[in-house]
């Protein structure tokens, strides 16, 4: 499959099967990990398997939205190795590396036909005791990860016509007509839906 139709058809897997990959697939899977580029290439990302009914369970109760995957991925990244930008004071590429990986983990993940969706809704302290993390380690996603169920091609071209990108202007930056014409030059591009807000 060509990248971009790779990119197009790939959706949020919200519906799993109860059967979890195999080790086989999970390792093919997270091979991309071995490859993905972080900032001058310190790696601080750090994957952690869930795998047992009493991991997923624990999981479950942390997160709402896991929904019914067999198995999760933990994706953090170690603070004592990711890069520091010295020009900004307290950045750390740590979640920038590991939303890179996040997102060639779940390409490569459906380019096989295994489903994923990236979770973001946690309590990253919380989910740190209950798994026993070290400090230095901070997760930034979870990564439900499973057989899908398949769509077929009218549902699957239902789903892309309900995904609009949402691009907010500031209206304190922009007069009426300013923001008029952003809305034509983004409509002609992208089919988006554009959000005024006072920020």
């Amino acid at each position: 499959m060509e990248f971009l139709e790779l990119a197009k058809s790939r959706y949020s897997v919200r519906k799993f099967k109860k059967e979890q990959i195999s080790d086989e697939e999970l390792a093919a899977v997270l091979e991309v990990a071995k490859h993905s580029p972080t900032a001058l290439n310190f790696q601080p990302q750090k994957i952690y398997v869930l795998k047992s009914d009493e991991a997923v369970a624990k999981i479950n109760s942390l997160c709402k939205c896991i929904y019914g995957a067999p198995m999760v991925l933990i994706v953090c990244y170690d603070e004592t190795v990711c890069w520091r930008n010295p020009l900004i004071r307290g950045h750390k590429s740590g979640v920038t590396d590991v939303s890179i990986l996040c997102d060639e983990i779940m390409l490569n993940a459906w380019s096989m036909g295994i489903g994923t969706c990236f979770v973001g809704l946690f309590d990253d302290a919380k989910l740190q005791r209950e798994f026993n993390l070290p400090e230095h380690i901070r997760p930034v996603a979870l990564l439900p990860i499973g057989g899908t169920y398949t769509m077929d091609a009218e549902e699957a071209a239902d789903l892309a016509r309900s995904i609009r990108p949402r691009v907010v202007v500031p209206t304190h930056y922009s007069h009426a007509a300013a923001v008029q014409q952003f809305r034509q030059l983004l409509e002609g591009v992208v089919p988006c839906q554009i959000l005024l807000e006072n920020l």
